[in-house]
């Protein structure tokens, strides 16, 4: 029982609860209505097998810095070991490999093409300025263009996925804000460790007036309704206002975690836009 639990530990369970639902909303956004198929299922067990795989690797390539950080974590506390923890990451990316090819070949691409991005960030990419910000935007964009797949119409899944692109790039970004003085000490290269905190918060405004000026596009050409412009409006653009002034406040590092968490919730609304606006 305690291996089991170490093991769950390893993969954070919540994070692929909310995979699968990232999955199975973006299908239902793509078709227009609940659509439990098969393949919907499948797919969205698939992802969460991804995302488990991506929270292994990256828990292997971590583990001289959690024996420090976080000595509590599977595998610094020696309830796995090195080896079991790679078998179990190798084993979850060929489920889903093996899940996405019975799906579809485009499928099979997409979970293929995301395990290389989530073995690169965990390897190299995460120290990288920028570069590890958009491979964790991209991947979550990919979730919803994956969703597409599964039900046979992408188009409809470009918009959320520009949408989670964009959100999930500026909360990474006050992400590292936040985490500055443990990446520091950790030899993490950040874009505030590289260019300043500074520079983050005028890069991060700048990336929030491309998303608020995205959003008012698709009302505009008429591809969602009134429901959407509404719920973008108020609950979507107003607070990203509200949290970009309180990242500009002198104590903003009191506040700085429920920045990101606001924007997580953004994203929440955001897709419940969309979803409003094609009814």
């Amino acid at each position: 029982m305690t291996k089991i639990s170490a093991f769950l530990k390893l993969i954070r369970p919540i994070n692929l609860v909310i995979t699968i639902a990232v999955v199975i909303v973006a299908s239902i956004i793509c078709i227009g209505k609940i659509n439990l198929s098969l393949d919907v299922i499948l797919g969205a067990f698939a992802a969460a097998f991804v995302a488990a795989g991506g929270n292994i690797i990256n828990d292997i390539f971590d583990l001289e810095i959690d024996k420090i950080n976080r000595p509590k974590r599977p595998l610094p506390s020696n309830q796995i070991t090195k080896k079991e923890a790679i078998y179990f990451y190798i084993n979850m990316n060929i489920f889903s490999l093996i899940i996405g090819l019975k799906i579809s070949f485009p499928a099979f691409l997409i979970i293929l093409f995301t395990i290389i991005l989530l073995f690169l960030y965990s390897y190299k990419a995460k120290g990288i300025p920028f570069i590890g910000n958009i491979i964790v935007a991209v991947c979550t964009a990919l979730a919803f263009i994956y969703g597409g797949i599964l039900v046979d119409i992408i188009n409809d899944a470009i918009i959320p996925a520009i949408f989670a692109f964009l959100v999930n790039l500026i909360r990474e970004m006050v992400k590292d804000i936040e985490d500055i003085n443990g990446d520091e000490k950790n030899g993490i290269l950040t874009i505030p460790i590289k260019f300043g905190i500074t520079t983050s918060k005028k890069i991060i405004f700048l990336t929030s007036i491309i998303l608020i000026s995205v959003t008012f596009l698709p009302f505009i050409y008429g591809l969602y309704q009134i429901e959407y412009f509404i719920i973008v409006l108020f609950f979507v653009n107003l607070p990203i206002v509200y949290f970009l002034k309180e990242l500009y406040n002198k104590n903003y590092l009191e506040k700085i975690s429920n920045i990101s968490l606001g924007f997580k919730i953004i994203m929440v609304f955001g897709l419940i836009a969309i979803y409003m606006g094609k009814m």
